[in-house]
């Protein structure tokens, strides 16, 4: 089967993408970081190396340090389609990823969106 081609998009290119969406709602950028850091274990120089070395999607999640064991909590629909059904793991993450940031930009508290 073919790689999905989100696989290979540098994660810089839609990381911008994520802090305009939620700071169109009146969020902030620090939220978007605080976000991305609790679901991949990144801390904040770990999260911005990445993106000066403009790693794929891939790349990104491989070398995360520790995806967060509540990340199972998160379920909802991204693109039409549910995020707890997927079965490819990284596309689960990087829907894991596009709902938490949604969640971000429809409001919701940041206590609900780190799943304790």
């Amino acid at each position: 089967m073919p790689k999905h081609s989100i696989f290979t998009m540098a994660f810089a290119k839609v990381y911008p993408m994520y802090v305009q969406k939620a700071e169109r709602k009146g969020r902030t950028k620090e939220e978007v970081d605080q976000i991305i850091c609790w679901l991949t274990g990144y801390d904040k120089a770990g999260l911005h190396r990445q993106i000066e070395q403009q790693n794929d999607f891939q790349t990104f999640f491989a070398e995360a340090p520790a995806i967060h064991p509540n990340s199972s909590l998160i379920k909802g629909v991204v693109c039409g389609v549910r995020v707890e059904d997927i079965d490819d793991p990284l596309m689960q993450k990087i829907r894991h990823l596009d709902k938490l940031i949604d969640e971000l930009a429809k409001g919701k508290a940041m206590e609900k969106i780190l799943r304790p």
